[in-house]
């Protein structure tokens, strides 16, 4: 194996867009490349690290030996260090070896910017070039049509080592691409959301305790076979929403945490720097090389995967300075209050770059809080996310519900009171794997009553949710009535199916969604107050809700009921804005779903005024149900 050669691809300009935190693609740039230098092939190595004194890169090509290929720091202050060593090749195993200035400490890191990384446990980095032909062109030019804001967005949040398995071992991401891709087709969703994928040393934090920003994890293929299904994915008209996460990242030995001897990556403070809940480090937003990373992380997976979206998660975190943190544990900003202003700061370049570069995507957050216009564009001084989760809605929901039948005519105010919110942002409605973890329960045993009632109560809370104004997710088991909580070390429990109760479960979350695809009220104006109206929401004595859903033209209106007791409704009178007859196109009580079967055949218009219209419409209302007539 030949000595360190040196040799840069860095441009005076680069290192000048480094420096001021504006370099967003330096994935292109930092890290580990195939090349020729003078005639010979190897491995160019680029590493930031302006704390250390000496780097080396160490790995099975010389034995791990620390100095046996020292690498070359700039002259420019930029603190780069790098070097070109012949004869490697793809697969290479690596690490850097860092000496550190800082009380001569020695770090051994895997990569930042490595686009591969070893099967956990094991930790190095992989030297890695994949060639894949993309053959998603007909969804890439299509795309920003799939997933503007006046288009159906309906997303199946998947863990990937947990949907299902393969002989209790974990799918790869080829067979994923064959029966994940079908499963979710059949099923009518518009998106897939993967929990996150970037690699991570730890099985149960899910994903969520990154260390490999820039490689897909190994567990399921190569970085090849998690193209291919995005690209499976894209060619069946299916979305990819990538789990993202730039709040926190682990203390592993070999991850970004105290990467040269110093507080590189995270904050110095560990006021600021640290997170107590989650037992991991917060990255410098303040730090411009350190925007530059995850600025060009997020454009990484935009622009290399094909991904139509970053959910961005744990924003609320990011956003304040007291967040999870007692008095005295936290210091305010320069004005005096608890808004982490760098973090506000990064948040908003992060959604311009996002959009200016790839206007056909949607990044999500992922906020539990009262934090305003995160959905505003950044030039109205707000976030500049296109959507974000919903959390009331969906903690005030899950609370009617839980709820014995009898006594919700007491809680009306729970149910309704989303809707004066509705339209401060672009909210999107998720019951997410948070949901189904930690001794909450799965949805289905959320829902009281005997086995008959559950049931129905879990066909009407989807189709409360595919009917209320928003974009919808909704995690894998729920649609199928999963019974037990999520355990991300076995599949998902596909035998339910067998039985006729979860197979109807199912068939309502496939006719929502190809309802909410069909039905342009559903969507044209899921964010708009103009797309949503009260008929009545008052009658309480009943537990049932009236309202419109209403489109771009008047004709695509519909009038939706929903009954939340098991009483059914017989002659219910609904006021209409309508002069012609109405169909009843859904009816969450239909025997095929397992429900009593108490359908409308017609839903004539009388001229009895009610609800403040001119006319009417008298119709059953059957129990625990939701019914949308057109």
């Amino acid at each position: 194996m030949g000595k360190v050669i040196p040799h840069s691809i860095f441009s005076d300009f680069d290192i000048e867009l480094f420096k001021a935190g504006k370099h967003f693609r330096l994935y292109e740039k930092l890290g580990s490349r195939l090349m020729e230098v003078d005639g010979e092939k190897g491995v160019y190595f680029a590493v930031w690290a302006p704390s250390a004194k000496a780097v080396s890169v160490v790995g099975d090509f010389n034995y791990w030996l620390e100095g046996e290929h020292p690498l070359n720091v700039r002259w420019d202050a930029s603190g780069i260090w790098e070097g070109f060593i012949p004869g490697l090749k793809k697969g290479t195993l690596y690490k850097y070896k860092i000496h550190s200035h800082h009380n001569d400490i020695k770090t051994e890191k895997a990569d930042p910017y490595a686009r591969a990384c070893e099967h956990p446990p094991k930790t190095a980095s992989v030297v890695w070039e994949d060639q894949y032909a993309w053959k998603d062109e007909g969804w890439m030019e299509k795309r920003a049509a799939h997933n503007a804001l006046e288009a159906p967005y309906s997303v199946y949040e998947v863990h990937l080592g947990s949907w299902k398995r393969k002989d209790g071992d974990f799918m790869t991401y080829r067979e994923l691409a064959k029966d994940l891709v079908e499963y979710v087709k059949d099923m009518n969703f518009t998106h897939v959301e993967f929990m996150p994928i970037m690699e991570y040393p730890y099985d149960p934090s899910w994903g969520y305790q990154l260390t490999g920003y820039f490689a897909p994890t190994s567990r399921f293929g190569s970085p090849e076979d998690f193209k291919f299904l995005v690209d499976a994915l894209h060619r069946a008209g299916i979305g990819v929403i990538l789990d993202w996460v730039p709040s926190h990242f682990p203390e592993d030995a070999h991850g970004l945490g105290y990467f040269d001897g110093s507080h590189l990556y995270e904050h110095p403070d560990r006021r600021r720097g640290y997170h107590p809940d989650w037992k991991s480090l917060i990255f410098n937003y303040g730090r411009n090389e350190v925007r530059s990373f995850l600025i060009s992380n997020a454009l990484f997976w935009l622009d290399q995967y094909h991904a139509d979206g970053l959910r961005v998660d744990a924003v609320a975190s990011m956003l304040y300075l007291d967040y999870s943190r007692e008095e005295g544990e936290w210091e305010p900003n320069i004005y005096g209050n608890n808004e982490h202003l760098e973090a506000i700061s990064f948040i908003r370049e992060l959604n311009t770059e996002v959009y200016g570069n790839f206007p056909g995507v949607q990044t999500i957050a992922e906020e539990s809080t009262a934090f305003s216009m995160v959905t505003k564009p950044v030039s109205m001084g707000g976030l500049g996310f296109g959507m974000k989760w919903m959390m009331g809605w969906m903690h005030d929901t899950l609370e009617y519900f839980k709820k014995e039948p009898v006594y919700r005519r007491h809680h009306q105010n729970d149910i309704t009171f989303s809707m004066t919110y509705a339209f401060t942002e672009n909210f999107m409605l998720p019951f997410s794997h948070d949901e189904v973890v930690y001794g909450k329960q799965s949805l289905l045993y959320r829902m009281p009553g005997d086995e008959w009632q559950r049931f129905a109560n879990l066909r009407l809370l989807f189709g409360y949710m595919f009917t209320h104004p928003g974009s919808n997710l909704l995690f894998m088991g729920g649609e199928f009535g999963q019974s037990s909580e999520w355990n991300f070390q076995q599949s998902l429990d596909w035998h339910l199916l067998q039985y006729d109760f979860h197979k109807g479960v199912q068939a309502v979350v496939r006719d929502l969604n190809a309802l909410y695809r069909a039905q342009p009220a559903l969507y044209e104006k899921q964010y708009s107050p103009e797309g949503f109206q009260w008929i009545d929401y008052g009658d309480a004595e009943n537990s049932v809700l009236t309202y419109l859903r209403k489109g771009k033209a008047s004709k695509d209106d519909l009038v939706i009921a929903c009954n939340f007791t098991p009483v059914p409704r017989e002659g219910y009178r609904i006021g209409v804005p309508k002069t012609r007859q109405l169909k009843e196109v859904f009816n969450s009580d239909a025997e095929m779903y397992g429900g009593s079967g108490m359908v409308n055949t017609k839903a004539a218009i009388e001229k009895t005024p009610w609800h403040g219209y001119d006319r009417s419409i008298c119709v059953n209302l059957p129990p625990l149900s939701v019914v949308v007539f057109r």
